[in-house]
């Protein structure tokens, strides 16, 4: 699919490493690892020095003092250091990296917990050499939250005894306190920390999608996400002026309070008493969290709101159209889409599609869309079939922090395996 003729050259993407350094500019990160697995510190090293240069404070984690020093130099320190919290805490500010060398009487891993704990730290990266947890299937899982967590250990995942006590040391961490744990293999830690697909398991005592207006601090890493859409076919292309729009009414779903999960958009036509759900696009990663239909239901409160008689959104895609059609959407005709709709697309005979002007899509059908019939004094629910538009019913919620739950179903995969809006 390419771009309409008068689409604007856009902005360089906002890369991916760059929202999360942005993300933990100030902030103190641990990273947990046993000497053994530092033998080889170049990959490590390169980590942290990035880290460093970002003015994030890292804090490592071992059991020889002989593995930290070619890492931080001479910035080492026991966890028998009197003063330890005050001690640790100056030798960040004039270095930003700091060994801590956690032999004794503990085991390392609850060692590593008491010293987690101890400074305070809120993000705490285990290496092992196995990286995050898989299902069954060899998939990985990205998130677990404590329950979650829980249930594995109690149906006897991992059979690994190694692996088994480890989760066990993540779940007491998670208990004591420590908001959030990542397992990944040492290879792997830059794209877990700085990639929105991860290489691990990130593991945290509550699970939960905040869905919120877009802010000016959002645009760089939301233009990025619409950008990949774009390039994936989920999304059409759009003019500068077309972005500027879904940017300025854009929403994002934001996992844990800051990995962005999603986007979307509600583009209102007063005139027309409607508005289009459009740019709906979620990220690989967290397919499964229910993050499109936190999007949905979001865009479906800001609709009523506003009064607006129907909601509509468009797709070329099989996949969105029963994602919509399990959020209360029914197809319709392209004729019952307002008729600024279409204004920069055109017909393909070969598939009697609608598409973007001088863009043909891959996948025939018409584009379809749905007006809502009234039941009392709120429309009712429509739905989206594949290729479709459709209109939903509106509904109320406010801006809100929403529990983690599983929705079950295709609705709780999101719209990333789903596709997204035409326009």
């Amino acid at each position: 699919m390419t771009a309409p003729a008068d689409s604007a050259t856009a902005p360089p993407p906002f890369s991916e490493k760059e929202f999360y350094l942005e993300d933990f500019h100030g902030k103190t990160l641990a990273i947990a690892a046993p000497a053994a697995d530092l033998r080889q510190p170049a990959r490590l090293a390169q980590v942290i020095d990035e880290l460093t240069r970002n003015e994030t404070n890292v804090v490592l984690l071992s059991t020889e003092r002989s593995a930290l020093e070619p890492l931080v130099g001479e910035h080492v320190l026991s966890m028998a250091t009197p003063r330890l919290e005050g001690t640790v805490w100056r030798q960040l500010r004039a270095s930003f990296r700091l060994g801590l060398v956690v032999a004794g009487s503990l085991a390392f891993a609850p060692a590593c917990r008491e010293a987690t704990l101890r400074l305070g730290i809120s993000k705490l990266v285990w290496i092992d050499r196995d990286g995050g947890i898989l299902r069954a299937n060899g998939e990985r899982v990205s998130f677990v939250h404590l329950e979650e967590l829980r249930e594995l250990l109690a149906a006897g995942a991992p059979r690994n005894e190694r692996r088994a006590a480890l989760l066990r040391e993540v779940e007491a961490m998670l208990v004591a306190g420590v908001p959030a744990v990542n397992v990944c293999t040492l290879e792997g830690l830059s794209d877990e920390l700085f990639s929105y697909a991860g290489s691990g398991t990130l593991f945290t005592e509550e699970r939960y999608v905040l869905v919120r207006k877009l802010g000016l601090d959002d645009f760089d890493a939301a233009s990025d996400l619409i950008a990949r859409g774009t390039a994936e076919g989920y999304l059409a292309p759009r003019t500068q002026e077309q972005l500027d729009a879904v940017l300025a009414s854009g929403f994002g779903a934001f996992v844990e309070g800051y990995h962005l999960a999603g986007i979307g958009a509600l583009l209102v036509d007063e005139a027309g008493g409607c508005a289009e759900v459009a740019s709906l696009y979620t990220l690989t990663r967290f397919l499964g969290e229910g993050v499109g239909g936190h999007l949905v239901a979001y865009a479906l409160a800001r609709a009523r709101e506003r009064g607006v008689v129907f909601v509509y959104a468009c797709t070329t895609s099989e996949g969105v159209g029963r994602f919509f059609e399990l959020h209360g959407f029914r197809p319709a005709s392209p004729e019952e889409v307002p008729a600024a709709k279409w204004r920069g697309y055109r017909a393909c005979a070969a598939t009697g599609s609608i598409s973007p002007r001088r863009a043909c899509p891959r996948t025939g059908r018409r584009a379809s869309r749905a007006e809502a019939a009234h039941r009392r004094p709120r429309p009712r629910a429509a739905r989206a079939r594949a290729r479709g538009a459709a209109c939903a019913r509106r509904s109320s919620a406010p801006d809100r922090r929403v529990d983690r739950r599983r929705s079950g179903g295709p609705g709780a995969r999101g719209a990333r395996a789903a596709g997204a809006g035409a326009r």
